[in-house]
């Protein structure tokens, strides 16, 4: 079988028509028996972003990007969070850091494909908001498998893993589960389920608790609700969930959670008991919300938006601080990076603790907090926040867990310093499991390349692309027709249109000797641009500011953000 090159392109190129295209960009082909892969030789990225923050202060967000939902546990001088990944594999990041500021991803709560099946899921259905926890030497990770089996609990003895496999909570109706660990050894599991009785409007929802076995992994039945709806149910509050219970400075027990959905209402709210059981009594009107953007100007400049869902931890030194999510739009609500991680210190006041003032916007900058950040192995642990830029060049013999693909593992290996993709029948918007893997856009100004360097060669497409869920993405494609290769630019905005998306624009590539075809898609803010060049001649753009809201959580829904990198199908 002959193996085509893509070094080997001129740099002329004949623009094509769109409708010459057709529905894949090439004539069909007999599939051969195996196809050959595709090899990618490196993948690099550059986000651009403030200047980092003075000597003393961090800058939000801490974590950029597609990191939702974060939960933190302290373990002596030790910090670990995780966060959301719903359908994306691998899932739930692990995240360590000594100073909350600097953090570093040292595995995968769900690396294994048999721990979960997701099937056909959407990509914002699968695992919702984790939560990790620590008691007597085990770390304890509890969470939900939407539409895929409900609540479960994992357990590790190194956050870093492995972690078990799942042990399935039956009966705990909901989402959004949490354990909390009292003085007296006993435990408890907090979770978001339907009220008692029949919902009063869409969107009523309650707090319950529930004794939790952390010997056997199992309920102990015997579940209260704590919170009817939220915090004044005559104001018909909607979603609550998230929930958190802590033990405050009085030794009260504290039980946070976020409420009013996750868009521009997002907020979170408190309440306290003298018992871990309730009764529990919301914070008095003026402290809730204890954080939210919603009563701020839309029009203000490089505005933070619908925070909440936060968890807060308490320092060696009885200081305490809160991680949240929030989100930048780069206009109205229109953001494409996905829902991020920030971090305020909190204040407690007469009792209660507030993580930012009503009114007060969320800064951009805030004093660190007084902890040491001490170098292992003689490296720093670098920001996930500002500007900064990285390659991989596969050279580890294996993807590290930043590496994403969709629904479980895809059909790429790292062999000979290259990632190559094993060619199958399923395409990004098949819902399926495509040769696709891909690193979290965190910038809302960036490029990201590849170097490609083996082409279809069976009618079949190969190349980059950005992808928020089965239904919108964009990107760059070669295929080859006959002895000609072509560079197809596509999108898709919707269910209605093509699996493999509208063709944008269409480049006949000659082929020539030497080098191999680099492609590139850059964002800024909702416009996209999508270029290539031959070897190490200039980059030239197949299409330039093409429409990229797509890619936004307001037009695409769901709760991801957009994913890039490099795949591969064959014509099947």
């Amino acid at each position: 079988m002959k193996r085509p090159l893509l070094a080997a392109l001129a740099l002329a190129a004949t623009i094509v028509p769109p409708a010459a295209a057709g529905r894949g960009g090439a004539t069909p082909a007999a599939t051969p028996a195996a196809a050959e892969p595709v090899r990618v030789d490196w993948f690099a990225y550059r986000g651009d972003g403030p200047a980092p923050a003075p000597t003393g202060r961090y800058r939000n967000p801490i974590v950029a990007g597609f990191y939702p939902d974060p939960s933190i546990v302290r373990v002596g001088d030790d910090f670990y969070m995780v966060h959301s990944t719903f359908a994306w594999f691998p899932g739930v990041p692990v995240w360590h850091s000594r100073d909350l500021v600097h953090w570093r991803k040292v595995g995968n709560a769900i690396a294994r494909p048999g721990q979960l099946d997701f099937g056909r899921l959407g990509m914002s259905r699968g695992v919702f908001a984790p939560d990790i926890s620590h008691h007597r030497g085990r770390f304890y990770l509890v969470t939900t498998c939407v539409d895929c089996g409900g609540n479960f609990v994992m357990t590790a003895r190194d956050p870093a893993g492995p972690w078990s496999d799942p042990v399935w909570l039956r009966g705990v109706e909901g989402i959004d589960p949490s354990l909390f660990f009292d003085r007296d050894g006993s435990a408890w599991l907090v979770n978001n389920r339907a009220p008692e009785g029949t919902p009063l409007y869409d969107g009523h929802r309650a707090i319950w608790i529930e004794g939790f076995d952390p010997d056997t992994l199992t309920m102990k039945g015997d579940p209260k609700q704590l919170v009817n709806g939220g915090v004044d149910l005559s104001a018909r509050p909607v979603w609550i969930e998230g929930p958190h219970i802590l033990r405050g400075p009085d030794g009260g027990y504290y039980l946070t959670a976020a409420e009013g959905g996750t868009s521009v209402n997002h907020s979170q709210v408190v309440f306290r008991a003298d018992t871990v059981a309730g009764p529990y009594r919301p914070a008095p009107p003026g402290v809730n919300p204890i954080l939210t953007q919603r009563d701020l100007d839309p029009d203000r400049p490089r505005p933070i938006t619908s925070a909440g869902h936060a968890d807060l931890v308490e320092l060696a030194d009885g200081r305490w601080w809160a991680t949240f999510l929030a989100t930048r739009p780069y206009r109205g609500d229109l953001y494409n990076i996905g829902r991020e991680t920030f971090l305020l210190p909190v204040e407690w006041r007469d009792g209660w603790p507030i993580i930012l003032p009503k009114g007060r916007p969320i800064p951009e900058t805030e004093r660190a907090p007084a902890l040491r950040n001490p170098a292992r192995r003689g490296t720093v642990t670098p920001l996930q926040t500002g500007a900064f830029a990285y390659r991989d060049d596969f050279a580890a013999g294996s993807l590290d867990g930043a590496w994403l693909s969709m629904r479980g593992p895809a059909a790429a290996r790292v062999a000979d310093g290259a990632l190559l993709l094993e060619r199958g029948c399923a395409g990004i918007g098949d819902r399926g499991r495509p040769a696709f893997v891909g690193r979290r856009q965190q910038h809302g100004a960036m490029t990201a390349d590849i170097l490609l360097r083996s082409a279809a060669a069976d009618g079949g497409e190969s190349g980059l692309a950005a992808v928020q869920d089965d239904d919108h993405f964009l990107g760059l494609g070669v295929t080859r027709q006959g002895d000609r290769l072509y560079l197809r630019a596509f999108a898709r905005t919707g269910d209605g249109e093509p699996a493999i998306g509208r063709t944008l624009a269409r480049l006949a590539l000659p082929e020539a000797a030497g080098g191999g075809l680099r492609l590139r898609i850059a964002a800024r803010g909702g416009a996209y641009d999508l270029g290539y060049a031959v070897g190490t001649e200039p980059w030239r753009w197949a299409v330039r500011a093409t429409d990229g809201t797509m890619l936004s959580t307001a037009v695409a829904g769901g709760f991801t953000g957009t994913v890039i990198g490099p795949y591969a199908r064959r014509r099947c």
